[in-house]
């Protein structure tokens, strides 16, 4: 690939999406080709798979179809606007990827880690980020945010604390296992700290391929 593959992961109520904002931004000003997406959505049909997803009247949804719901939104997704932005060289910042999955799915549904994994494989043709920001942020911490942030509220939002533990537990797990690509941030910082931080490791990343 031509260009840079970035994606930020956390739990809830994180930040990732300021984050990501600022990156952009940042980015644009020294004159680097950079898009941001997000998961799941992206492109109009991945879009039209979130609202299947996060709809909060489908609280009835099987986690397995939850999580094949999510592999073909991100197929979609990297088909139709991921593939083609890094063949023209862009970096591409993404507001989750299959990391989600593998915490959301894999470990807090309890479908298996490896199990999830082996879906993405299939659906992404195994391509996985150059780079991937975890903000880490405590599930309380980031529920309260969203309370005090009146965020529109989606099907996730409404499960208990409980999982959303466990969703962080999964997170932890998943960072140990791919630490070549992982980094870690201390999402509880002041917003500036939290930009600095993930912008250093992008900096990084963009000297190393020049």
């Amino acid at each position: 690939m031509k260009g840079i593959f970035i994606t930020f992961e956390g739990t809830e109520g994180s930040g990732k999406t300021t984050v990501i904002e600022k990156i952009e931004q940042t980015l644009l000003k020294m004159n680097y080709p950079v898009i941001k997406t997000r998961e799941p959505g992206g492109s109009k049909i991945a879009e039209e798979i979130r609202n299947i997803i996060l709809d909060v009247e489908n609280v009835h949804m099987d986690p397995a179809t939850e999580a094949l719901l999510y592999a073909a939104s991100r197929r979609q997704h990297l088909v139709e606007k991921v593939l083609p932005y890094l063949e023209k060289g862009y970096i591409v910042l993404s507001d989750r990827y299959i990391d989600s999955s593998l915490a959301y799915q894999g470990y807090a549904r309890e479908l298996g880690i490896d199990e999830i994994y082996q879906i993405n494989q299939f659906a992404t043709h195994g391509l996985l980020p150059d780079l991937t920001i975890y903000i880490d942020v405590k599930p309380e911490v980031g529920l309260t945010r969203i309370h005090h942030n009146h965020r529109e509220e989606n099907r996730l939002d409404l499960e208990k604390v409980d999982f959303h533990q466990k969703v962080y537990q999964g997170y932890q797990i998943i960072a140990h296992r791919f630490p070549e690509r992982f980094r870690v941030i201390d999402g509880e910082n002041d917003r500036e700290k939290v930009f600095q931080d993930a912008f250093q490791w992008i900096q990084e990343i963009i000297q190393k391929r020049g």
